[in-house]
């Protein structure tokens, strides 16, 4: 509950029983109350730390974070090498999703006490998120043996492992936490991590479960479309697409994405204006540009489609799709030996990517 000062002298009856009346409301979850109690008591001795540090607590469970830091602090400076206190800090600065300080304390409070798991689990999970994967990795590997049924473990080492590039290795670890607890977290990351590795079957499964779970969770729609249209069904991905854009219009993935998919179907007045949004969102950005460049060739603005075609080459010459739209638009353009010179680079590349081979995950 709170943290008592061994030796500390008593304090007036009333004080007394306003810390008691707080931490009995803190107890029945009645924050208000609590918080209101430990104010009184704070106003009358300051230096009490128990009711500061109870008053931190408080107000980190009613979600005033900044308050509780403040009281945290306060606290942790009046006990400095306390490390419950310091531990209390680090949590208000987690719960507020502050990282990069809730990672200090954390780093402290392990330094201080190696064998908290909890404390450690907390500290990789914000090493993750601060961009230090390869220590979380490092930090929980010994730890796991006898703790594989721990599901929060096993979701914070299984992420640590993803990030750093063992997917086989942590897919299963996060898949299983997020089946055991039934985490839109988990089933979001893993479901992304498929994505990437063209699991796709495997991805809409991770995905549509987390969907189910919470249909708010921020940019789901959009993995959720993905996956789809990576298995063929257009229409529920058009569907997916569009309640994204419900969701956040300025989302360039999602209308890159229903563009494309709007472009197949040949609704070009529908297709262009989520084309052009996407590449105002992301600037330069080559799939938007190159889909644009279709859109183009498919309406008729030959010339126009082949200077960005062109330009997306010289960006990446070993791209394939634009030399494909090029030799075609060359031809229209009565250019005919630039379309032979496009299908002879085209036939060059498909050579090479048969030579190398099917890629590897």
């Amino acid at each position: 509950m709170g943290i008592r000062v061994a030796g500390a002298q008593g304090p007036a009856p009333n004080i007394d029983d306003l810390l008691s009346a707080g931490i009995a409301a803190q107890h029945n979850h009645d924050l208000k109350t609590a918080i209101e109690d430990y104010r009184k008591v704070l106003a009358v001795q300051p230096g009490m730390l128990e009711a500061r540090a109870n008053l931190g607590a408080a107000l980190s469970a009613d979600g005033q974070f900044d308050a509780a830091i403040e009281e945290d602090t306060r606290a942790y400076a009046q006990a400095p090498g306390n490390v419950a206190l310091r531990m209390n800090l680090a949590l208000a600065y987690y719960k507020k999703g502050d990282m990069p300080h809730a990672h200090t304390e954390l780093q402290a409070v392990h330094t201080a006490r190696p064998s908290d798991l909890n404390a450690a689990v907390l500290l990789a999970y914000t090493d993750i998120k601060v961009g230090k994967e390869a220590e979380a990795a490092t930090l929980l590997a010994p730890l796991e043996p006898g703790r594989e049924s721990d599901m929060d473990f096993e979701y914070v080492y299984g992420y640590a492992l993803i990030a750093t590039g063992k997917e086989a290795e942590g897919l299963p670890r996060v898949e299983g936490s997020a089946k055991a607890t039934n985490s839109v977290d988990s089933y979001v990351v893993a479901g992304t991590a498929r994505l990437r590795r063209s699991e796709f079957r495997e991805a809409r499964a991770d995905l549509e479960a987390a969907l189910a779970i919470n249909p708010a969770f921020p940019g789901l729609y959009t993995l959720v479309g993905q996956a789809r249209d990576a298995m063929g069904d257009t229409a529920a991905a058009e569907t997916a697409f569009e309640a994204a854009l419900k969701e956040s219009p300025r989302d360039p993935t999602a209308h890159l994405y229903l563009g494309v998919i709007l472009l197949k179907e040949r609704d070009f007045d529908r297709a262009r204006p989520l084309l052009e949004t996407a590449l105002q969102l992301q600037p330069g950005l080559p799939l938007a540009r190159f889909q644009l460049a279709k859109l183009n060739s498919m309406t008729g603005k030959y010339a126009e489609a082949a200077a960005v075609l062109e330009d997306l080459e010289r960006a990446d010459p070993n791209w394939l799709d634009p030399h494909v739209e090029l030799a075609l638009i060359y031809y229209k353009l009565k250019r005919p030996e630039d379309g032979q010179r496009e299908r002879d680079i085209v036939q060059k590349i498909e050579a090479k990517q048969q030579a190398a081979g099917p890629h590897q995950n």
